[in-house]
C-alpha cells in the first residue's frame, strides 16, 4: 500500500530534496510513500505566510540554532524541531480519484484516531487548520500542524505532530498566524509515547482509512 521510510533527523532542505525526488518517482509509477523524519530547528513560511508572524529578527536566528525557509506548501509560519514527528505523504491522489478536501480529511482523522489510541482526545476547529486538544472551558491547544501541496495530482508536505518538542521555540512565532490559542505536545499532555510508537499507529490508522476510501472510489466508477 505505502512505502514507509524513516529518514531520521535531517535538515529541512535535505528532506525537501528527498520529497521532490520521491514525487518525481511516484509520478512515473512508483509506489506511494510515507516519509517520516525529525528536523533540526527550523521555521518555515507557507505560501500565505505573513513575515511579521516571525517575532524574532532573522539575523538573530543563529543565536537560537534555527534557520528560516520559504516553502511552497499552504499555510502560514510554523516550527519544526527535534521531538516533533514530521510526516510527508507523497501520494498519487489523481490516480485513485481522491480530491484535496477528502485527502486532508483522511489525514486529520488518522491523526485524531492515533492520538485517541494514546488516550488523548483531539479534534478540529472549524475555520482553522491543524489538530487541537483541550476541554470546553480551556484555551484550545494545537498539537499538530498540517500544510500540504498538490503538484500534478501528487501530494507533498504533510503534518507535524508534537511529541516531546521543545515548545519554547513556538514563542518566537505566531504559529500558523493564530495568536489567541496555545501549543502543546503529547509529553505536555502527560502522556508517554515514542516517535516510533506514534509512527506505527499512524501508519495503521491512515492505511485503514485509505483502504476504505480507495474501495469507495472504485465502487463509484
Amino acid at each position: 500500500m505505502f512505502d514507509v521510510k524513516n529518514i531520521g533527523l535531517i535538515q529541512y532542505t535535505d528532506a525537501l530534496k528527498i520529497q521532490q525526488t520521491t514525487h518525481h518517482n511516484i509520478l512515473n509509477g512508483e509506489q506511494n510513500s510515507l516519509l517520516f523524519c525529525q528536523h533540526d530547528h527550523v521555521f518555515t513560511l507557507g505560501k500565505s505566510a505573513n513575515a511579521t508572524h516571525l517575532l524574532l529578527k532573522p539575523n538573530l536566528l543563529t543565536s537560537i540554532g534555527a534557520t528560516l525557509h520559504q516553502t511552497d506548501r499552504g499555510g502560514d509560519i510554523t516550527y519544526h524541531g527535534p521531538g516533533q514527528l514530521v510526516c510527508y505523504p507523497i501520494i498519487n491522489l489523481r490516480k485513485i480519484g481522491v480530491g484535496v478536501r477528502k485527502y486532508v480529511e483522511i489525514l486529520e482523522d488518522s491523526i485524531i484516531n492515533t492520538l485517541a489510541h494514546f488516550k488523548i482526545k483531539a479534534y478540529q476547529i472549524e475555520g482553522l487548520t491543524g489538530i487541537w486538544v483541550g476541554n470546553k472551558n480551556e484555551i484550545p491547544r494545537k498539537i499538530g500542524a498540517i500544510g500540504i501541496r498538490i503538484k500534478n495530482g501528487v501530494s507533498m508536505h504533510g503534518f507535524a505532530l508534537n511529541i516531546s518538542t521543545n515548545l519554547d521555540y513556538f514563542n518566537y512565532i505566531i504559529p500558523c498566524g493564530i495568536s489567541d490559542k496555545q501549543v502543546t505536545s503529547i509529553k505536555n499532555e502527560k502522556n508517554n509515547c515514542t516517535m516510533d510508537e506514534f509512527k506505527d499507529q499512524f501508519v495503521e490508522k491512515f492505511t485503514e482509512l485509505w483502504i476504505g476510501q480507495s474501495t469507495n472510489s472504485e465502487n463509484s466508477l
